[in-house]
């Protein structure tokens, strides 16, 4: 991957629906060169994926809360990564280091919700407690980053 590869998924971070000439301008070059590459991106399994960016309180999902995961001392964290696989509510689930093994985004219509939900973390055999952070607002999120050295990708 070079200088150019990283332009190019700088650009398609910002927006994932740029076409390939629009793309080949912000990088200089030709539209099948850019599709090219994007091409073997995709194959190589840099880009894994395109989708569509939701406001959660837009689909009734006002509630986010950050939930780190303590596991207990026979917890096996495949296990526990596996059953935190299979709530629809946790968004997202980072192995972390330090006291907890999981940081888990859940996001869910109501603190009623929440509640019934921290329920269900915690009975996840191998999860010895929990301790959530409820979010007030977000100022940022699922931001695309450039790499310094880079610079800017020209929109």
């Amino acid at each position: 991957m070079d200088a150019v590869d990283r332009r190019i998924i700088a650009a398609l971070r910002i927006s994932g629906r740029a076409t390939y000439a629009d793309l080949g301008r912000q990088v200089g070059l030709s539209a099948s060169a850019v599709h090219e590459r994007v091409g073997k991106l995709e194959a190589a399994g840099v880009i894994t994926g395109y989708h569509a960016v939701v406001d959660p309180s837009t689909v009734g999902l006002g509630v986010t809360a950050l939930v780190g995961i303590h596991p207990t001392n026979e917890g096996d964290d495949d296990r526990i990564a596996e059953a935190l696989a299979e709530l629809p509510e946790v968004e997202s689930c980072y192995a972390v280091a330090g006291e907890e093994a999981f940081v888990v985004k859940v996001r869910v219509a109501a603190m009623d919700e929440l509640e019934k939900s921290l329920g269900r973390l915690r009975r996840i055999e191998g999860v010895a407690r929990t301790r959530t952070t409820i979010v007030l607002s977000t100022r940022f999120e699922g931001r695309p980053n450039t790499p310094s050295e880079l610079g800017p990708v020209e929109a």
